[in-house]
């Protein structure tokens, strides 16, 4: 919670006046022909390069620079400034735990008042990204590391080591590759390994290759992510794996270690990731057997054109780290010889945003940076030859145009036909296999076709001869409550419609139904009535709702009806978690939905139904399967109409139902599913009663319609967007029947899947695999959200009770009560609190303690104590409980004591200026008991006479002094810590006699600023005149027009302090104790 607290200070630190300060020191050191380079020194546990060595690379360019800066004729000075953290929030060189560490050096070069024009640093991505975050980088910053994808398209920032993006994009310009001599075959699927203790540089690597929404994922087929050694090991030979690739990233001891001696089969491809590793083109060095199968990816070495020295200085290993350093030092004074000659300021914008898409002289030759400030360079791909047992280069990879280049065109694999295999374990059924299948799955589909249509006749047949009636009441069942479930991800459901659907919800002929409410009392239908109950019992279509009849439970009729799990099509829309726009609800899924409701509606004004006469989102509900159905049709006689935003405008000036109607009803449907926004949306009007109006009363030349623009349509959506159009026509003849509208989307969904060239089983898996992606996501996000809520609710706990008292309720369920052999326990209480109450109003009250209290926890959480409660105006507090410390409790405690002394020596009331505030404190030490008391709400209480001596010193001390026991005296002595104390003399304590007490005045070698308590006879006359001094504050107050604060409530994460409500007075000051 430390940790947590500096962090929050610090933003704010750094966020609001902090912003100012880093123009201001642009401006000062980047002026007067004195340009600064400020180089955050931070630890990379990637890159374990010694600071020493950064420091001396960055000298060195700052070397080169000032050559090349003369032998151009500009006479400036150029420094660095190095930035070391004082440990103050960080104090960890790994870089999972540096989220803080540049917010702190950032805080370091505001204390020193040290900025230049340039931040060299931080390397990790976690500090960067959160530096982003939390600041206002408007200056350039240039980066050796930050490779994760959160650190992707920054303005300000450059990369000079290469970012996962570019690793990406070489994976899937290699996976593409088909016509190369070495590789017939395009792969798309992969396993990644990554267990998460990889470096620095492999952990974002791999975090980029897992993640469901990033360039490498969309463009596989397949991918799964390993996180074991014994899944990799079972990979190596298992002949039911589902790819014969795998990306991991280390070094070839790394793979030794995960292989563990065992076999590799034959058609096994592994690509290790070892980009900043030049080991592989070393003379001496001979390729391993167990190398065979492996690809290695990375850098070519590159040779110095500047100076030989400091390549010599630091290993190969880390040599690419300190290198960057290097070539950020080359590219400032790179850009600074650009603006100095042009005659441009460097504190301007343009200067922050310069750093990118270009080319610069760099340490070992021209370096380029692309478009987003990223670093382009060569990739090779490295094989273990079989005939020489020397690492060969296979092909090159140039991330600045993007391009594969083939260098070794026989290259010796051990791979069969020195070929690389197909990403698919190929053992596909031979050619007679298949044709038993084929005839096997004709045969099999001429009985299914023949089945159906004997199925459907006796059916038919039965319909015919089937008749309404009410359905026994006892033989409809409630559902249990697993049964009740609505399928959705949402976490936020609403509770009172899901109470709605539960009490609705039944089993009939074990079948799950819902009940309707036909808004009938005694079910004598009249002859019309029942005839349209027939029609309905009758109707069976794949698109429609099955009609089952009707009950009548507690006077009321209900219709039964079959359920669907999804809900209504409108909930479905709603719902952008469970079905998310990019990888759930595309274009083709929204036109599958609008089929099968034409298909529905084709079928009901085909049949005797005829028209629906209600149809609206709300009635088109989705089943478990994802197919949409029609409900709620036919019953106009018993359920009339209403007029809706679905309504028709003829039916809106004259109630009716009509064919055409519906088609204007599903117009508006097809407008909210394209759109997925709100029933008729338009940016126009967003009152529902004005929509209503608008379209009842249009004047037919230009009609009020909801918003669909074809100049913004795609051109596989026009025809849909035309089709809807057609169908909210004004006049009702020129509205397309359903038939017709049936037929059109059927053309377009067969052409939507004839230029995809996909089958439907693609389709299919395709979007399984997507939905699969988006649960793993929310699944995570899911997870993060929920370890967040576990972390505050521990928060709040350790607030309300001593932290080890909270883990052992955790872990135990119980906490045992304990008992101390010496604790020091101190009491205090306001002197007159009675007297202010009766002067002043509840909130006013509450403001006092509030604003008193605040300052009291503040000052406890600078010593090793324990706040017990608060009871009115009395404060207790308590420390060795119930961690034991020693004789230490004494001292926090005395020391703390002087601590709230001083402070109420310097307090005032807000709503009474001038009246002198006095706190009576007394400490005793002696053994204790203590435990948690109570199930709800429980307490972390003391129990023993100690307590209730602390007390009576309190009670029997003076104001304004620090009343001691002889106990607590004694073990202060044993301290080596010298107080400063007063015998006061005998003193009566009720329960114990007279025993010597003390008054504690200050400590040595340490100044309190402690307040001057009142004489015997000054503080009898303030206690008589008391109550004058409060009227007369009161007064002054009045007369100086302050005015009472109104109440507030803000939450105490949002302020960054403990507060959980803050109350204010209000101006009416009717309410007294």
């Amino acid at each position: 919670m430390k940790t947590l607290l500096l962090g929050l200070a610090l933003w704010s630190l750094l966020s609001q006046p902090g912003l100012t300060f880093w123009a201001s020191q642009v401006r000062q050191n980047c002026l007067n022909g004195s340009y600064e380079i400020s180089v955050l020194m931070m630890n990379n546990s990637a890159f374990p390069e010694p600071l020493d060595n950064l420091k001396e690379a960055v000298n060195e360019g700052l070397d080169i620079v000032r050559a090349r800066l003369q032998e151009a004729g500009i006479n400036v000075t150029v420094n660095a400034t190095f930035i070391y953290s004082d440990g103050l929030i960080h104090n960890s060189g790994d870089c999972r735990s540096s989220t803080c560490e540049g917010l702190d050096l950032l805080r370091e070069i505001a204390r020193k008042r040290s900025m230049g024009c340039v931040l060299l640093g931080p390397s990790c991505t976690y500090s960067t990204f959160q530096m982003y975050l939390d600041t206002e980088l408007n200056y350039p910053m240039i980066s050796a590391g930050s490779f994760g994808l959160s650190c992707d398209y920054k303005e300000t920032l450059t990369r000079l080591m290469s970012p996962a993006r570019k690793l990406m994009y070489f994976l899937v310009n290699f996976w593409k590759v088909n016509d190369a001599p070495f590789k017939t075959f395009s792969w798309n699927s992969s396993y990644v390994y990554k267990d998460g203790s990889e470096l620095e540089d492999c952990f974002w690597y791999l975090n980029a290759l897992e993640a469901g929404v990033s360039y490498f994922s969309e463009e596989l087929n397949f991918k799964e992510v390993l996180r074991r050694s014994d899944l990799f090991q079972d990979f190596l030979t298992n002949p039911h794996r589902k790819s014969n690739v795998i990306v991991m990233c280390g070094t070839p001891e790394t793979f030794r270690a995960l292989k563990d001696g065992r076999a590799v089969a034959e058609d096994t491809v592994i690509i290790l990731v070892d980009l900043f590793n030049k080991y592989y083109f070393e003379d001496n060095v001979t390729a391993p057997d167990y190398m065979n199968n492996v690809l290695i990816l990375t850098l070519p070495p590159e040779n110095p054109i500047t100076n030989i020295s400091f390549s010599k200085k630091v290993s190969l290993r880390r040599n690419d780290f300190a290198h960057a350093y290097l070539e950020g030092t080359l590219l400032f004074g790179h850009m600074l010889k650009i603006f100095l000659e042009n005659g441009e300021k460097i504190t301007t914008s343009k200067f922050a945003h310069a750093f990118r898409n270009l080319t610069f002289p760099g340490y070992s030759g021209p370096v380029t940076l692309d478009d987003s400030g990223d670093i382009d360079n060569i990739m090779v791909l490295l094989y273990a030859s079989v005939d020489t047992r020397k690492y060969k280069v296979l092909l090159a990879y140039d991330t600045h145009t993007n391009r594969t280049i083939p260098v070794d065109m026989s290259p010796t694999f051990i791979w069969k036909n020195h070929r690389l295999p197909n990403d698919i374990p190929g053992l596909g059924p031979q050619v007679l296999m298949i044709a038993v299948f084929t005839l096997t799955g004709t045969v099999v589909l001429l009985l299914l076709i023949a089945l159906l249509v004997l199925r459907k006749y006796k059916r038919d047949n039965e319909l015919r001869q089937k008749k309404w009636s009410h359905i026994p009441p006892e033989k409809i069942f409630p559902l249990e409550t697993s049964e009740t479930n609505h399928i959705s991800l949402k976490i936020d459901e609403d509770r009172r419609r899901d109470t709605v659907q539960r009490l609705r919800q039944c089993k009939y002929d074990k079948k799950k139904v819902i009940l309707k409410d036909l808004k009938h009392s005694d079910g004598n239908f009249s002859e019309k009535q029942k005839i349209e109950l027939n029609k309905l019992l009758q109707s069976d279509y794949y698109n429609l709702t099955k009609f089952y009849g009707t009950v009548k439970l507690d006077t009321r009729i209900f219709g039964v009806i079959e359920y669907c799990e999804r809900g209504s099509l409108r909930e479905v829309l709603n719902d952008t978690i469970s079905y998310p726009d990019g990888t759930f609800m595309d274009w083709e899924f929204k036109i599958s939905v609008l089929y099968d409701i034409a298909k529905g509606m084709s079928y009901l004004h085909s049949s005797k139904i005829e028209v629906h006469g209600r149809l609206k989102s709300t009635n088109c509900v989705v089943d478990s399967r994802m197919v949409v159905k029609i409900t709620d049709f036919g019953c106009n006689s018993i359920l009339p109409p209403k007029k809706d935003l679905w309504t028709a405008p003829e039916h809106l000036r004259r109630a009716s139902v009509s064919q055409k109607g519906d088609v204007y009803s599903f117009a508006i449907i097809a407008q909210e599913i394209i759109l997925r926004k709100e029933t008729f949306y338009t940016l126009s009007c967003r009152d529902q009663t004005e929509k209503i109006y608008r379209v009842e009363n249009s004047d037919g030349i230009k009609p009020f319609r909801p918003d669909l623009f074809l100049e913004t349509a795609e051109e596989k959506e026009l025809e849909v967007y035309l089709l809807v159009k057609s169908c909210w026509e004004e006049d009702p003849e020129k509205r397309p029947d359903f038939k017709k509208i049936e037929n059109t989307l059927a053309k377009i969904f067969g052409l939507f899947h004839d230029q995809k060239n996909e089958s439907y089983m693609d389709t299919l898996i395709r979007r399984l695999q997507l939905y699969s992606r988006n649960l793993e996501h929310l699944v995570e996000e899911r997870t993060q959200l929920y370890k967040a809520e576990r972390d505050r609710a521990d928060r709040l706990n350790f607030m309300l009770l001593p932290r080890l008292v909270v883990k052992s309720l955790k872990e135990k369920g119980i906490v045992e009560p304990e008992l101390y052999e010496e604790v020091t326990i101190y009491f205090s209480d306001i002197v007159g609190f009675t007297t202010i109450c009766k002067y002043s109003t509840p909130m006013e009250v509450v403001d006092m303690l509030n604003d008193i209290y605040k300052s009291f926890d503040h000052i406890v959480d600078h010593h090793d104590v324990y706040k017990v409660e608060t009871i009115g105006d009395a404060y207790v507090v308590a420390s060795g409980l119930p961690k034991r410390n020693g004789n230490r409790h004494a001292v926090d405690i005395s020391k703390m004591a002087l601590d709230i002394l001083s402070f109420i020596g310097t307090f005032e009331l807000e709503h009474l200026p001038g009246l002198p505030v006095w706190i009576r404190i007394g400490v005793h030490s002696g053994p204790c008991a203590a435990g948690v008391v109570g199930i709800k709400m429980p307490r972390y209480c003391l129990f023993g006479d100690t307590v209730n001596t602390a007390s009576r010193m309190e009670s029997t001390g003076l104001p304004l002094r620090i009343h001691m026991s002889s106990s607590t005296i004694a073990t202060l002595k044993r301290t080596e810590c010298k107080f400063l104390y007063e015998v006061r003399g005998e003193t009566y304590l009720k329960g114990r006699g007279t025993e010597t007490t003390y008054w504690l005045t200050g400590m040595k070698d340490q100044e309190y600023h402690l307040p001057t308590p009142p004489s015997v006879e000054n503080q009898q006359r303030l206690q008589a005149e008391f109550s004058d001094m409060i009227v007369s504050s009161l007064q002054k107050r009045q007369a100086s027009g302050i005015k009472s604060r109104r109440p507030a409530r803000v939450a105490s994460y949002k302020r960054g302090t403990l507060e959980y409500l803050q109350l204010n007075t209000t101006e009416q000051e009717s309410t007294y104790f």
